[in-house]
């Protein structure tokens, strides 16, 4: 049997346990919104921990990391840097946010902050914010999933199949089972992802450089030492700007806890210990980090000229002494990273799109049953979108995830204000959010008019979004006492 067939059949032999464990959830969990969207409120600090780690590190950290690391050397630590302070402000806001979800009935971030601020018109706004930052999100997992199936079966497989086969497999457990499908899965693929992380990222080096020290020897004596010169370079491969790295991590860093599928983990919380255990460890997700970087540098002396970084993980698999079948358990890790973010984003987007948008805009909502089936119709919808932008799209997986959080960073204010700013108003949220939601999307647009090269956008819609938020608050009627009262002291 030819050696890609035998990687493919391990790949689909992943893909089809995947889809039994993320089903058999739909089994347990009940049939209301809250169920669906909350695992009914008793996901534990260990799912918890998965579901929030696994979530995030996804094609992004698995062909997005070693990607940059190949092509731009040290500026891919941004993405540990931001990783580790990315989570404080759940150890703060978090427990207070699930504590309020079981008072009030919330399993949505728009819900929780349109509560407090009394705005039907935020939470449309934030759910179209919220949807419109998953998509490209949603796009570099599918593109993830389709760049790693292409390349092993060397063009048999188009990106375009292998990203719909994947996501096929995604779409049925989460239409089946909701937030619960996404946990268990998650678990299983996060863990999965760290022992075949580590044995790449070591196998590789000593395969190879003959060890880590040594493949940076040679990286320093090449002609590409640049790479390992902080703060690495751009896309260009001109070096990088200080002002350019220290944005990234910033607003990743703002926006990291405020993504809305993560926010709403805190729902699906046992316990406020579970939460904040979950917080407290995190970090230790970052190591697998390590190893994901180390793949990339790997292949930068020893394989130059690869003009599709995000591809050199695949192409290394290609090109070493590897068995089939171990290639396949790769390759299988790979589509766990794709798929452990894309459920948890399809889920959420979902949720947040009907759930904060259609049903504030009708008169009479939705009852428990049509809800639960617009969202399940809104999931397939998001799919096909973002399978088009992913057969479409030339972006690299790291570049699309950096222009979602622009957007996503602009609501960090609000979620901080609600808590911990009583003066802060409905009025003053709603002119912040899309003073800051327009000029990020300007400069993400058009990035030459930034007075500082390289600054992130999401710099300058946070510059514009908070002084308008704080004036507008002031300059209007406070919220009522009580109202404000149940967050201050949640």
């Amino acid at each position: 049997m030819e050696a890609w067939l035998v990687a493919v059949l391990v790949c689909a032999g992943y893909l089809l346990a995947t889809l039994v464990m993320g089903v058999l959830p739909s089994l347990r969990v009940s049939r209301s919104v809250a169920g669906y969207v909350a695992a009914d409120r008793a996901m534990g600090a260990l799912v918890l921990y998965f579901v929030l780690g696994a979530s995030i590190f996804s094609s992004f950290a698995f062909l997005g990391g070693p990607g940059w690391a190949y092509s731009r050397g040290a500026a891919a630590l941004y993405i540990i840097a931001y990783g580790v302070l990315g989570m404080v402000p759940t150890y703060f806001l978090g427990p207070r946010v699930r504590r309020l979800g079981v008072r009030f009935g919330f399993v949505t971030q728009a819900e929780l902050l349109a509560h407090r601020y009394r705005s039907r018109a935020l939470s449309v706004l934030l759910a179209v914010a919220s949807v419109g930052a998953f998509i490209p999100y949603l796009t570099l997992q599918m593109k993830g999933a389709g760049l790693i199936l292409s390349t092993i079966t060397e063009g048999r497989v188009s990106e375009a199949l292998g990203a719909a086969v994947t996501y096929g497999v995604v779409l049925i457990y989460v239409l089946a089972s909701g937030v619960l499908g996404v946990g268990w899965t998650n678990t299983f693929q996060g863990l999965f992802m760290m022992v075949i992380a580590w044995f790449l990222g070591l196998y590789l080096p000593i395969k190879l450089y003959g060890g880590v020290g040594a493949m940076f020897d040679q990286i320093l004596a090449g002609d590409r030492a640049a790479l390992l010169s902080p703060p690495g370079l751009d896309g260009a491969g001109e070096p990088w700007t200080w002002a350019a790295y220290s944005s990234a991590i910033l607003v990743s860093a703002i926006g990291f806890s405020m993504w809305p599928h993560l926010f709403m983990k805190s729902y699906a919380a046992r316990s406020d210990r579970a939460l904040r255990w979950t917080v407290v460890m995190y970090p230790t997700f970052q190591l697998f980090l390590v190893p994901i970087l180390l793949i990339g540098f790997a292949g930068v002396v020893a394989f130059p000229g690869v003009e599709r970084a995000d591809a050199i993980l695949p192409f290394l698999l290609t090109q070493v002494d590897l068995s089939p079948f171990l290639v396949g358990l790769v390759c299988a890790g790979t589509l766990a990273a794709s798929m452990s973010s894309g459920d948890a984003l399809l889920h959420a987007a979902a949720s947040i799109g009907i759930r904060d948008g259609l049903t504030k805009l009708l008169p009479a909502g939705l009852d428990d049953r049509r809800e639960r089936l617009a969202i399940r119709l809104l999931v397939v919808a998001l799919s096909l979108v973002a399978f088009y932008y992913a057969v479409g799209t030339e972006a690299s997986l790291v570049a699309l995830l950096l222009a979602a959080y622009g957007g996503v960073a602009q609501i960090f204010p609000l979620a901080f204000a609600a808590f911990y700013w009583p003066r802060a108003t409905g009025k003053g949220a709603l002119a912040g959010l899309l003073a800051g939601l327009t000029v990020n999307t300007i400069f993400l647009l058009h990035p030459e008019w930034s007075p500082i090269r390289g600054l992130h956008e999401g710099i300058w819609g946070l510059a514009a979004n908070v002084p308008i938020f704080v004036a507008v608050s002031l300059l209007t009627r406070p919220e009522p006492a009580e109202r404000v009262r149940a967050y201050v002291e949640a």
